[in-house]
């Protein structure tokens, strides 16, 4: 997982001229990120790989020939699971929304830097905000530089103002935060162009034997982001807060939608008249017909009309307008639900895929880390696609989000039951060598 992320954000952290530190530290908090994600794969590894050496070096035969159950030596790890189920629960709810506030701030900050500095020959560079700088040749020390060539388009008037050297030195402030050019031999250009009169442009030159530039070099280091606007986001929250917002985001769009409600009858008043008996709209609509707009000559008459189309469509704005406003806030309140739900599918898979990989291990009896290893990558992904799925469905607001989230569970929770009751009940069920046996029997069968 830690391997997918830097894959992920692998364009945001090279060529920023990090500090080992810096990328420690991001993964620090990645790795913690992933921790609810992982414990249920560990769970289902664990346990497959456990049952299934015992099954392979009969070691199950041996308990149970000495009168110890299968379910008698699951219960250890059965109270251990749980206790793992719980511990991820507390993790999730106390541990995690810190660990993504560090992790999404510190992460904000690195695709915020710059890239490192670095001026190659030859190549125009204009990551110094302003200026754009060419290096012609630079010595084996990469301070003394030759061919120096300097834009400044800090007046945001073209390349008017310009400054080359035959030779300088090029050095960092000790703070890091200037870059100091020492220019030796060269000429300052500046062409005046006056605003009013574009045909009025002076031409300037300045020779120097020595000049010293300085540029600020602040954008390129790491600037530390205030956390707190990150707070309130649904990934930094426990279940207490998510309840809170959850319940003062809903608050929220109900007293919009009462306002919106409530502005928009201003503009159907006539409706409260109208009995929605059909004979007495005919009605009405013909007294309108007759008393209204046929007492008006046709110049009023074409007016009247385009005032009300006109109307019509400020209406029609303003109600598509608050349509998208209130599926953003919906949307927003969805993410909340499903965040809260979260914490408890997580914690509860753990508890589920035991229950798949304790059972389906004494049943396959093959140990290692080969057979039992795809077994559980393949029970994962289902349940991953699963889960991701069906919340999915739930973003987009097809399904109620207690349905989605916990339908992963759902799915895998008779799947648990069925396997540890065949386990249980010593049935041959996925037997290897009893399916080596049935292929070697229909083989031979469909020889002869």
């Amino acid at each position: 997982m830690i391997m997918q992320f830097l894959w992920k954000y692998v364009d945001d952290l090279v060529g920023k001229g990090l500090e080992w530190y810096v990328i420690v530290k991001l993964l620090f908090y990645a790795s913690l990120t992933f921790v609810p994600l992982a414990l249920p794969l560990a769970i289902l590894l664990s346990s497959l790989m456990t049952f299934g050496n015992f099954g392979e070096n009969y070691e199950l035969v041996a308990m149970k020939s000495a009168g110890i159950s299968l379910k008698k030596v699951m219960m250890p790890l059965v109270i251990l699971s749980f206790i793992i189920s719980i511990f991820s629960f507390f993790f999730s709810n106390n541990v995690l929304p810190i660990a993504n506030l560090k992790f999404r701030s510190t992460l904000y900050d690195i695709r915020s830097q710059k890239p490192a500095f670095n001026i190659k020959e030859g190549i125009f560079y204009n990551g110094l905000k302003g200026y754009t700088i060419r290096i012609g040749e630079k010595e084996k020390d990469g301070k003394n530089i030759h061919n120096i060539m300097i834009y400044d388009h800090t007046n945001n008037m073209g390349d008017t103002k310009m400054t080359t050297a035959k030779s300088g030195k090029m050095e960092v402030s000790h703070d890091k935060k200037n870059l100091i050019f020492t220019l030796y031999n060269g000429y300052n250009y500046d062409e005046k162009v006056d605003r009013r009169n574009h045909f009025n442009r002076p031409f300037q030159r300045i020779k120097f034997k020595e000049e010293h530039r300085r540029f600020d070099l602040s954008g390129f280091s790491l600037n530390k982001i205030n956390e707190n606007l990150f707070k309130n986001d649904y990934h930094m929250l426990n279940i207490k807060q998510l309840t809170k917002a959850e319940d003062s985001l809903t608050k929220q769009l109900n007293k919009r939608k009462e306002n919106f409600s409530s502005s928009i009858d201003r503009y159907f008043v006539h409706h409260s008249q109208i009995d929605t008996n059909k004979s007495n709209i005919a009605d009405t609509t013909k007294a309108l017909k007759n008393n209204f707009l046929y007492n008006f000559n046709k110049q009023e008459k074409i007016n009247i009309v385009n005032k009300a189309i006109k109307k019509s469509r400020n209406i029609k704005e303003n109600i598509e307008f608050h349509k998208s406003l209130f599926k953003a806030r919906e949307s927003k309140i969805i993410k909340y639900k499903i965040e809260w739900h979260r914490k408890f599918t997580l914690s509860l898979a753990c508890f589920i895929l035991f229950f798949i990989g304790a059972p389906l291990g004494a049943i396959i009896r093959k140990g290692g880390i080969g057979l039992p290893l795809v077994i559980s990558v393949l029970f994962f992904v289902v349940w991953h696609v699963t889960s991701f799925t069906a919340e999915k469905y739930v973003r987009t607001g097809a399904v109620d989000a207690f349905y989605g989230m916990w339908l992963s569970s759902v799915i895998l929770l008779p799947i648990g039951i069925f396997l540890t009751y065949k386990a249980t009940s010593d049935s041959p069920f996925l037997d290897i060598d009893k399916w080596d046996k049935f292929l070697k029997i229909f083989s031979k069968k469909k020889n002869i």
